[in-house]
């Protein structure tokens, strides 16, 4: 992923306020990013796709080698 691709990722993202951004006014200029509670609310509903992507991964990788 570009660095491009990255901050319009995560402007969108606090755009739907999933994170917040910390801008630190200095030298060189600093920004921070965290999760909100709504972030937060979304990593635990993801949960459950990363540990069917790990229960399957063995078909998946075997489908994508074989194309």
């Amino acid at each position: 992923m570009s660095e491009k691709m990255l901050i319009l990722q995560l402007r969108e993202m606090e755009h739907h306020r999933l994170v917040h951004r910390e801008v630190y006014h200095q030298v060189p200029p600093k920004v921070e990013y965290s999760l909100t509670d709504l972030g937060q609310s979304l990593n635990q509903a993801l949960i459950p796709l990363g540990e069917w992507g790990d229960k399957h991964m063995k078909d998946i990788e075997a489908t994508s080698t074989a194309a």
